[in-house]
């Protein structure tokens, strides 16, 4: 009897202690595997790059990108930024950026003014207190600025600044509300955008670079052109047929014409970088507004400036690494609060170039 009692126990030990060897086999292969899913989580959806920096933009999202549709929402990665426009203490920026500026806190009295891409030797170009003067670009060889005045009643003229001798020189004439004037990139023609109470349409026009031979793009309704960089097309916003105001691009004879984008609540500035690749808008509802950056045919859109600065109105420097756009970061809510700002275009490095008790809007970048 006693020797059956101690077979019985060393077989409840043995059953005891084998029982505890495989919980805690699989307590431990339970931790390895929730493990695994955890880290999982953070890893890229495609194939990691060979780099630390790649790596980290193909992991991490530049912002969060409200109210963007789903197919729209596009991580950036390696094929968003290229490598040549990684950061470097070597790319400051340089040119010079002209922009409106409010110095009367009135529309009717804005001002175009120019400075250096770092903020410094900030100036005013046109003269005219009690006249409206905005929507600047600098010609490709940074030698003059187009921008738009006012006339009279229902007429905006085009006019070019000279920033060696500061002569001026009015291209247009009494053509109706024409703003947003750009020289093409071989400096031969412009581009602008034509309002006349006549028809009510917001028209896409072309002009000799001394004012001759103007006349609309046919069939192209829109606003806010810009040239690619190449020269071959436009790139504007406008209505498309479900209401909603997109980014477009034509060719200059009006065909090919086609959608770009499908953001919310666009308005329209925007621009080409220098190599074609990519596009800057902004979008959102009124003081939520931000920039966002996109490939050259629309994909890959992911916002580029950190949220709740109400940014807008962006513009490429000439190298392609930076963005100049209007924020309020600084003053939130106010009227007259909006100042420059650039940002790399990898959304690092912000800094704000303007400090003015007025607003300073507009800006376009130029040699």
């Amino acid at each position: 009897m006693e020797v059956s009692v101690r077979k019985f126990y060393r077989a409840r030990s043995f059953i005891l202690n084998r029982s505890n060897w495989i919980t805690n086999r699989l307590r431990l292969l339970l931790t390895f595997s929730l493990f695994l899913v955890i880290a999982g989580c953070n890893l890229p959806a495609s194939t990691p790059p060979s780099n630390l920096l790649a790596t980290l933009q193909a992991i991490t999202p530049l912002a969060v990108s409200p109210s963007v549709p789903a197919e729209q929402t596009a991580t950036p990665g390696p094929n968003t930024i290229p490598s040549t426009y990684m950061p470097s203490s070597a790319d400051q920026p340089s040119g010079h950026i002209v922009f409106t500026c409010q110095i009367y806190k009135a529309q009717y009295a804005e001002q175009v003014c120019i400075m250096n891409a770092d903020g410094s030797d900030h100036r005013r170009l046109t003269t005219g207190d009690g006249v409206r003067h905005f929507y600047a670009s600098l010609a490709p060889d940074g030698k003059s600025v187009l921008y738009s005045g006012f006339r009279e009643e229902n007429v905006y003229e085009i006019y070019e600044y000279n920033l060696s001798d500061g002569s001026v020189n009015r291209l247009t004439d009494k053509l109706g509300v024409v703003t947003a004037p750009e020289v093409s990139p071989d400096g031969r023609s412009i581009t602008f955008m034509r309002w006349s109470p006549t028809d009510n349409q917001y028209q896409v026009w072309l002009m000799d670079r001394d004012g001759g031979n103007a006349a609309r793009i046919p069939q192209v309704l829109g606003w806010d052109p810009t040239w690619s960089p190449n020269g071959d097309q436009i790139l504007f916003a406008a209505t498309d047929k479900d209401g909603r105001v997109q980014l477009f691009v034509t060719d200059l004879d009006g065909k090919n014409q086609h959608k770009l984008s499908d953001l919310p609540a666009i308005r329209g500035r925007n621009d080409w970088s220098p190599d074609g690749q990519y596009i800057v808008t902004y979008s959102g509802e009124p003081w939520h507004r931000e920039v966002y950056i996109m490939n050259a045919d629309g994909s890959g859109v992911h916002q580029l400036t950190p949220s709740d600065g109400n940014s807008q109105g962006p513009s490429f420097s000439s190298d392609g690494k930076w963005v100049v756009f209007t924020a309020y970061f600084d003053n939130y809510g106010d009227d007259h609060g909006c100042e420059i700002y650039i940002i790399r275009v990898d959304g690092t490095d912000l800094r704000r170039l303007t400090d003015n008790d007025y607003c300073d809007y507009q800006p376009r970048w130029g040699p």
